[in-house]
């Protein structure tokens, strides 16, 4: 197989494609030949070593492909359509072995693309709405960086459940994206935002912030807020918070704050079929639509990083093998 691997942290430059004998499937796991692969902010994560992992390593969550053998006692078979996205590591590239009971069935109406660059993101997306928030209807929510991958889903799951959704992008053109996928208001990114946000709610705030830009918008975001309002950081675009004065949560109306992360919502086979399923139906019924807005080849995973850390990617990417 084929497969990046980098041997340091740095930038997008230690990216290389290689040349991987791979074994055959061990008892309990499958051999995917992949078709699609998705790209998410949380590989630049490991790229650059904000989540430290040992080296040399792989990168990549999340991928679709085919089943073309099976370990002992797994029941899938070969030519099943797969999906993943709860690891381990080592999603880019042409094959793998994974754990049958880490993968879930693609149903007919979702292609290998639109699993590869929704699994992650909708799974997200599904816990930070139903089971982080637990967002009821008539709630105000606001999504910074609503136009990218995790934001589009993010607006469409929000407007589902019955919230008003208050968008926040970094220009007009990714505004109008996010409005287009059923943001009641918007807002371009600026130094104004928490008075806009009072603006548009007669002087209340919303009742909870979704903001995986971190350190650049994480103050603004407590000051969206309302009384009691829920914070959730739950990524680091622009760098992680950092330190913070726990009184802060106090003075700005006895806000609440929490930093998830997908693997403590999907720990188990039961929460993967029960949970991933659902998304999966979102997105086949049309509920949720994914854009795919960008395609790389494999090999050129390394100009896909640049591309997504400059944020000149909107919606999802995918690498092609």
């Amino acid at each position: 197989m084929q497969a990046i691997r980098f041997d340091a942290v740095g930038g997008p430059d230690v990216l290389k494609l290689v040349s991987v004998d791979l074994p055959p499937p061990g008892p309990g796991e499958v051999r995917v030949r992949q078709t699609a692969i998705g790209l998410n902010f949380i590989d630049t994560y490991h790229r650059t070593g904000l989540y430290p992992m040992p080296l040399p390593s792989g990168l990549g969550l999340e991928a679709a492909g085919v089943v073309e053998a099976a370990g002992t006692g797994v029941t899938l078979t070969p030519g099943t359509r797969i999906g993943y996205c709860w690891g381990p590591i080592g999603a880019y590239a042409t094959h793998r072995n994974i754990a049958a009971d880490r993968v879930v069935v693609l149903p007919e109406g979702v292609s290998d693309e639109v699993a590869a660059a929704g699994l992650l993101k909708g799974c997200t997306t599904e816990f930070l709405v139903e089971r982080c928030a637990r967002v009821q209807p008539g709630q105000r929510a606001l999504v910074q960086a609503a136009a990218g991958g995790v934001g589009l889903l993010l607006v469409q799951w929000l407007k589902h459940v019955g919230a008003t959704v208050v968008a926040v992008a970094g220009s007009p053109e990714k505004l109008a994206i996010a409005m287009a996928h059923g943001a009641d208001h918007g807002i371009v990114q600026g130094d104004t935002l928490a008075a806009d946000v009072r603006a548009l709610t007669a002087g209340r705030g919303v009742d909870v912030v979704f903001d995986g830009v971190g350190k650049a918008t994480f103050e603004a975001s407590l000051d969206s807020l309302a009384r009691r309002g829920l914070h959730i950081s739950y990524g680091n675009a622009s760098g992680p918070v950092g330190p913070v004065d726990f009184n802060i949560l106090a003075r700005k109306g006895s806000l609440f704050t929490t930093r998830p992360t997908l693997f403590d919502y999907y720990t188990n086979r039961e929460e993967i079929e029960r949970h991933a399923g659902r998304v999966l139906d979102l997105i086949a019924a049309g509920v949720l639509k994914l854009r795919i807005d960008q395609r790389y080849a494999l090999a050129d995973a390394a100009t896909a990083h640049a591309d997504l850390e400059a944020r000149r990617t909107t919606g999802s990417t995918v690498l092609v093998p």
